[in-house]
């Protein structure tokens, strides 16, 4: 019998990003977003086969700090600032292979848009409802942390077109038995 998915999988513990600045990056997360810093560890690295055989990174890469950050009832982020002969400093688009972006769903998006305005974010437009189609209902807004990264807010308050059609369901922030971090800072 073949086993379907992963034996024991529960659900995204954690994403990682390599941020250029971890401080900055840290505060972005903490004071911005919202999110909060569990812990950090210090820099290791630079011993060749570790980082190249477990890291897939250049022997001679070293990370310079890490910082593990909860934000919400969701997963956790990971941040790390890496030094690498082979570095490249530019952001990935979402249409580049491996681009991705970090989404974060808001009750208000109109409110949620005004606070990082506010604050000087980057905002690519201002936020659009689908009212058609799987997502209608949906509200988006794509923004900019400083470093470039591509991030999302999103809101769907009455669901999505999708639940129409099929019993099946995404995860959903707004679900009551969702876990409730400790962390949740109300603003």
């Amino acid at each position: 019998m073949r086993p379907n998915g992963l034996p024991g999988l529960r659900g995204t513990e954690h994403i990682g990003i390599t941020v250029p600045d971890l401080t900055a990056a840290v505060a972005f997360f903490r004071d911005v977003i919202g999110c909060e810093l569990v812990y950090s560890t210090g820099r290791f690295g630079g011993d060749g086969a570790y980082m190249a055989g477990r890291l897939n990174v250049h022997p001679d890469a070293v990370i310079e700090g890490v910082a593990l950050l909860r934000c919400g009832n969701g997963c956790n982020y990971e941040l790390f600032q890496y030094s690498s002969p082979d570095q490249r400093d530019v952001a990935a688009r979402n249409s580049d292979i491996g681009g991705y972006h970090v989404c974060f769903y808001v009750d208000d998006i109109d409110a949620a848009a005004d606070y990082l305005r506010a604050n000087g974010v980057r905002l690519l437009g201002t936020p659009l409802t689908q009212t058609e189609g799987k997502i209608a209902g949906e509200s988006f807004l794509y923004f900019l942390a400083p470093w470039g990264l591509q991030m999302e807010l999103i809101s769907y308050p009455n669901g999505k077109g999708y639940e129409k059609e099929t019993t099946a369901r995404l995860w959903d922030p707004r679900s009551t038995n969702a876990p409730k971090s400790p962390f949740v800072r109300l603003r």
